[in-house]
């Protein structure tokens, strides 16, 4: 795919088409949301088309979308953490749990609980372990996203690791 010049329709489509999943991956996990996360991914790529963009290769684009996506997921985040503690604090709701069996709560609170936990971690362990866990992306193109060095982000990943293991361990025990 040339990148160099303008995007011919067909490219773009091909661009899209490979980097979508991953982009969606990025974002649902850091803004929780379906919905909002495919919102946060057609953004990104309509900035990309309406800025008309240039990049030596697919992947510069490819690593740009990430970029964009996440800062654009975590600003989302922040911003419906913020609506969520106004409503609760306005209106003094606590949160019920789906008791439709044990089994899908005991699921569903694992799941609350890591979520929870990932939002405890600072944004520089939080993103290389979304990118790493989520995206499933290598230690490299991790690398590229952040603009740090590979063996940053193995120590960034790893750091983030322990600390997750750290906050569930304590709020389980």
């Amino acid at each position: 795919m040339k990148m160099d010049g303008e995007i011919t329709g067909a490219e773009f489509r091909k661009l899209y088409d490979t980097v979508f999943p991953v982009l969606f991956r990025v974002a649902f996990r850091i803004a929780a949301n379906e919905e909002a996360a495919e919102d946060l991914c057609q953004d990104a790529f309509f900035k990309l088309y309406e800025k008309d963009m240039v990049f030596p290769s697919v992947d510069d684009a490819k690593y740009w979308l990430i970029r964009v996506v996440k800062n654009a997921s975590l600003n989302y985040a922040k911003r419906k953490d913020r609506e969520r503690k106004i409503y609760q604090k306005a209106f003094r709701e606590e949160r019920r749990l789906d008791e439709s069996g044990e089994d899908i709560l005991i699921k569903k609170e694992s799941r609350l609980d890591v979520r929870q936990a990932l939002l405890e971690l600072p944004p520089n362990l939080r993103t290389v372990l979304i990118l790493k866990e989520y995206a499933e992306l290598n230690y490299k193109d991790i690398g590229k996203i952040l603009d740090i060095s590979e063996g940053n982000v193995k120590v960034r990943v790893f750091r983030a690791r322990e600390r997750l293991s750290a906050i569930l361990t304590k709020e389980g025990g």
